[in-house]
């Protein structure tokens, strides 16, 4: 096969594509494909792998790997190589729309197109203590550290006076917060830890918004009967107005204590999308247009968890999902290639397929096309899911599930 095909220096200035997570990898590679190599790409990201984030909840699986991470982490010169895409590690200080350039922490890197897809962050809503003690899923290294500390949490817990268990409080009753408590509740720690660790109280703290907000009513309740014969307890209505080194404390006044605590509760747009002199949406996310253009700047796109973006025919937002990033990514190097090439651009339409949440221990709930499915079933399909989508990266393919 052949090698990748750099962009040279002196020649015509790239494709940029900030970001190889779903979105902007899977941009880079239908840029290649539509093109069939002749529009020069570079993809820039921090890390030198794709990580699998829609299953960083895994912190079992993750604790019994120790250092051992390649089922989330696909190394990104493999998945590129032969193609048109040339890699770059870099992380992006600032973007300069004006001067169509970017500021790295390795130099300054000049495009004819952008496309931006730089993800999310967690959103902490200025709590006290949030962003310092708690820890978070949204990275690997944050799901490996998080993988650590519960297993050293269970190695303790086997000395614990009485029947005391350890105390886990997950913040956030959305998706990423439910299979989470619903993995680290159904783990086999003694297993991973230690023969004589007792299995930890698990806390899903939900906020102001409804558990799962969003899903359907069947589903919704399904999740809360397996969760709580799981042993998780769900604490609805009441947001997290602190957080106290081993206790979080709620609007009502009442504190719980914990021996960790995790952050699942929302997320926002980088720094450097935040700080852009562009319309913005909620949480920093960019406004941008129906083809997923920057308003006011021509082949620049915003893609995946940076953009905000109404379903015309809905009229909700479209979700900040890994499905729609994919979606998303499809449309904007359809017209990445169209604007490179002077014909028209295309709305972005979005067909949501289904969605699935994992509940731990061969368990799960969701819909497919708005059929409900749940337990063993949902839980095969979303394993499904997950290895059609590894596989099509590992081989430069697009995902055939989703």
């Amino acid at each position: 096969m052949a090698a990748a095909r750099p962009a040279d220096p002196a020649g015509p200035l790239p494709a940029v594509v900030l970001g190889a997570g779903y979105a902007g990898l899977s941009l880079a590679q239908e840029v290649h494909r539509r093109s069939r190599g002749r529009i020069p790409v570079v993809l820039i990201d921090r890390n030198p792998v794709h990580v699998l984030r829609t299953q960083l909840y895994e912190v079992g699986e993750l604790a019994s790997t120790g250092d051992t991470t390649d089922r989330w982490a696909v190394p990104l010169a493999g998945v590129l190589e032969g193609t048109s895409v040339e890699f770059r590690q870099g992380t992006v200080r600032s973007i300069d729309l004006a001067g169509s350039s970017l500021a790295l922490d390795s130099g300054t890197v000049r495009y004819r197109a952008l496309a931006i897809c730089l993800g999310s962050v967690a959103a902490y809503y200025g709590v006290p203590g949030a962003a310092e003690l708690t820890h978070q899923v949204y990275r690997l290294s944050g799901a490996k550290k998080l993988a650590a500390a519960i297993r050293e949490i269970e190695r303790a817990s086997a000395t614990l006076p009485g029947e005391r268990r350890a105390r886990i409080v997950v913040v956030g009753g959305g998706s990423t917060g439910t299979e989470l408590a619903a993995e680290i509740a159904t783990t086999d720690w003694r297993a991973i830890a230690d023969p004589r660790a007792r299995p930890p109280d698990v806390y899903l703290l939900t906020g102001a918004l409804p558990f799962l907000s969003g899903f359907a009513a069947p589903i919704v309740e399904r999740a809360r009967r397996v969760l709580a014969r799981a042993g998780v307890t769900i604490v609805s209505g009441l947001n997290v107005t602190r957080v106290d080194p081993g206790r979080v404390a709620l609007e009502d006044g009442s504190v719980l204590a914990c021996d960790a605590a995790v952050w699942c509760a929302g997320l926002e747009a980088p720094p450097q999308v935040r700080e852009l002199p562009v319309p913005h949406g909620k949480g920093g996310r960019i406004a941008a247009a129906p083809t997923l253009e920057v308003p006011g700047h021509p082949g620049v796109f915003a893609v995946g968890d940076v953009v905000e973006l109404k379903d015309p025919n809905t009229g909700a937002f479209v979700p900040a999902t890994a499905q729609a990033a994919l979606a998303e990514a499809r449309t904007a190097a359809r017209n990445l290639v169209a604007r490179w090439t002077d014909r028209p651009l295309v709305p972005f339409e979005y067909r949501e397929r289904g969605v699935v949440v994992a509940l731990g221990l061969g368990q799960a709930a969701g819909a497919v096309r708005a059929v409900p499915i749940w337990g063993s079933p949902a839980a095969l399909l979303k394993r499904l899911v997950q290895r059609d989508y590894a596989h099509a990266v590992e081989h430069g393919e697009p995902p055939s599930l989703i």
